[in-house]
């Protein structure tokens, strides 16, 4: 066989598993395309006879490429994903399907996109591949470069900030999680009545005002103008840890926009503060819900 046609082969049958890896460390549909489609290119100048692992080989190349990318994207201040400029693997023609983007940012678990984004760029290396796809520390080492403890660091302090602190001891995380779900269920499903039974009824709905500027009221008081705000809404809307409580993200491709902090008091919802302030947003404490990342 040709080792042109060879090598296509090959590299087709780990496609697959290099998308899902690339798109774990940029969150982005459009540059881990482009991240695999540099890996190709690199392997097709290369002498296949010196790759001995070729899926090991293409995972190293493919997170060296994701690193490069996320060190780009740092220093250009977290610029949104799309908008910054092509990275050097050629782009395709068509523009990204914000429809496909939003629906794999929700197989992979939104919030914990969110709370990725957080990371610095070796700690997502080092995290996304121990974590997500079993790689030794001793190959992770080199991509990151650094000793193999050192990267065992990266991936133990980045777990430590995707997980959150340990709500091991907060038994109310459980309850919360179950008054935020009904929430959810009700405003999704349009159903008022739902939604006024998780809602107290002198419960205060507020907005920052960056927030207002995306078309809700500044403030909304009592059960039923909260509910009627609500009801067929929340559809992008998922649970996370907020600042150790349970909160509700809105980030639609995995890009943070909004963020619902929620006050529940004797198993109602007391107060809902959307907080869209870019500066605000940052320094809130997200983690994902669980004590395993989600989209392993």
């Amino acid at each position: 066989m040709d080792e042109k046609k060879f090598l296509a082969e090959q590299f087709e049958g780990n496609r697959r598993r290099l998308s899902a890896v690339a798109y774990r460390m940029l969150g982005s549909k459009t540059e881990a395309e482009d991240a695999v489609q540099e890996a190709w290119l690199r392997l097709s100048r290369t002498d296949a006879g010196e790759v001995e692992n070729l899926g090991g080989w293409l995972t190293t190349v493919v997170a060296r490429v994701c690193l490069d990318m996320l060190r780009t994207r740092k220093a250009r201040r977290e610029e949104p994903l799309e908008a910054q400029a092509p990275s050097p693997a050629a782009r395709r023609t068509e523009g990204p399907d914000p429809e496909q983007e939003a629906l794999l940012a929700d197989s992979v678990g939104l919030a914990l996109l969110v709370v990725l984004n957080r990371l610095t760029p070796s700690e997502r290396i080092a995290f996304v591949l121990h974590d997500m796809f079993d790689l030794s520390f001793d190959e992770i080492a080199p991509i990151v470069e650094r000793t193999p403890t050192a990267a065992r660091q990266l991936a133990s302090r980045a777990r430590r900030r995707v997980q959150g602190a340990d709500t091991g001891a907060k038994p109310d995380i459980a309850r919360q999680r179950s008054v935020v779900d009904a929430f959810l269920a009700a405003s999704r499903a349009g159903d008022f009545d739902a939604l006024l039974k998780v809602l107290a009824p002198d419960v205060v709905f507020r907005a920052d005002p960056v927030a207002a500027r995306l078309g809700v009221r500044a403030e909304i008081r009592g059960a039923a103008a909260v509910a009627e705000t609500f009801k067929g809404r929340a559809q992008g809307a998922q649970p996370a840890l907020v600042d150790g409580a349970i909160g509700l993200l809105v980030a639609p491709g995995g890009q943070l926009r909004v963020v619902l902090a929620i006050t529940i008091r004797e198993g109602r919802i007391v107060a809902i503060d959307a907080l869209a302030d870019p500066e605000r947003l940052d320094r809130l404490d997200l983690a994902v819900l669980g004590t395993k990342a989600e989209g392993q």
